[in-house]
């Protein structure tokens, strides 16, 4: 059975948050820190991972990325997840 997964990125150098969803994360990683040679994520690296939530369906991880995505979930990742880094 295919696993999916919400993920935040975050880089400290730029103080700059990404979410997304993927199957595949490590590879998905890779893919924003060194494989890609344009895009948002290329201009910000390096990236770490700062969370990582596993859903059964890629509707759930869908629905859980456009939470984070929304104002409110932004807020959340920033006194939840990223007051940890601070």
């Amino acid at each position: 059975m295919e696993e999916f997964v919400t993920y935040v990125l975050y880089s400290e150098k730029f103080d700059k948050i990404y979410i997304g969803y993927t199957s595949s994360l490590i590879q998905r990683f890779y893919s924003h820190n060194i494989y890609s040679k344009k895009g948002y994520t290329t201009r910000f690296r390096p990236w770490m991972v700062i969370l990582v939530e596993f859903h059964s369906t890629k509707f759930e991880a869908m629905r859980r990325e456009k939470f984070l995505k929304s104002g409110q979930g932004r807020l959340w990742i920033k006194s939840q997840v990223l007051s940890y880094y601070e």
